[in-house]
């Protein structure tokens, strides 16, 4: 049950980072493999002004998002939105060089050294229960990871923002035509998914550390939700998190020494069988 649980932690924690990654790459249609950075930039602001600056913790999470989303905003008005119509290799080969660009600066400015985060007492300790130790701060992060996740899911499927954006991606011109501000459309949803993943590797410091090479060790893991879970589909992201987070921890537990095997292989079957993902990319109405 512990195992189970952790795996649930892990999961969300997963959907929280990647569920930007989905935002930008199945309703936007951009291949952002500078995703990873823009969770980097989260972490370190947190840790910055948590350690440096003595800001509260639950306070650093949404000023991190803030900062990351801001990041993201200059990024799109000045570089991204140039290559919305390019190939996906274009902005591959792009986003790949922010990651390496993102890497360096951050190595400059902080270190190669992993970066120390201190939670609040209330945040630390388990909750005891027989067969079951559940830490106190995995159960903060299922609790938001869940609201994030609905909140989203209303805001795609039940807004004026959310029919904007589909529209604004099906057929641009057609939504220029009807009055939808595109571009303005564009860079709201690309600070969302910026902010998103802020927050996540804010969140994710304690667990999955912090240091100049983040965005290239868990890139992988981001890209595997957005496939499994279905390209667009917040649904399908938190499912395919969740599936993915079990299976990585509990195959890590009881079979340490195939490593990260099992979870490549869960997503190898799964794609073979659904090749569009669980849910597949949401489709506009």
């Amino acid at each position: 049950m512990t195992v189970l649980f952790d795996g649930i932690a892990s999961g969300m924690l997963l959907f929280l980072i990647s569920v930007g990654l989905s935002v930008t790459l199945g309703l936007m249609n951009f291949v952002n493999l500078a995703h990873g950075s823009f969770a980097m930039v989260g972490g370190y602001v947190c840790v910055t002004l948590l350690n440096k600056a003595g800001v509260p913790f639950l306070a650093c999470l949404p000023l991190a998002a803030l900062a990351t989303a801001l990041v993201g905003v200059a990024l799109e008005r000045t570089l991204y939105r140039r290559l919305y119509t390019a190939t996906h290799l274009d902005q591959v080969l792009f986003s790949l060089a922010l990651v390496f660009m993102s890497m360096s600066a951050m190595q400059y400015f902080f270190g190669a050294q992993q970066q120390p985060l201190n939670l609040p007492d209330f945040l630390k300790g388990q909750i005891n229960l027989p067969g079951l130790d559940m830490g106190i701060y995995r159960l903060f992060l299922i609790a938001v990871s869940l609201l994030i996740a609905f909140g989203l899911q209303r805001m795609v499927s039940g807004t004026r923002f959310g029919a904007q954006l589909r529209a604004s991606v099906d057929n641009p011109r057609t939504a220029r035509g009807v009055g939808i501000n595109v571009e303005r459309i564009f860079t709201l949803t690309f600070a969302l998914g910026s902010a998103l993943a802020g927050l996540g590797g804010a969140m994710g410091v304690e667990m999955l550390g912090l240091d100049p090479g983040f965005p290239v060790k868990y890139i992988v893991y981001f890209l595997i939700v957005v496939a499994v879970g279905g390209s667009g589909s917040i649904t399908g992201s938190l499912v395919a998190s969740l599936i993915l987070g079990v299976v990585d921890v509990a195959g890590k537990y009881y079979v340490p020494q195939v490593g990260s095997f099992v979870i490549y292989a869960v997503m190898v079957v799964m794609l073979v069988f659904r090749p569009q993902g669980l849910f597949g990319r949401m489709a506009a109405r």
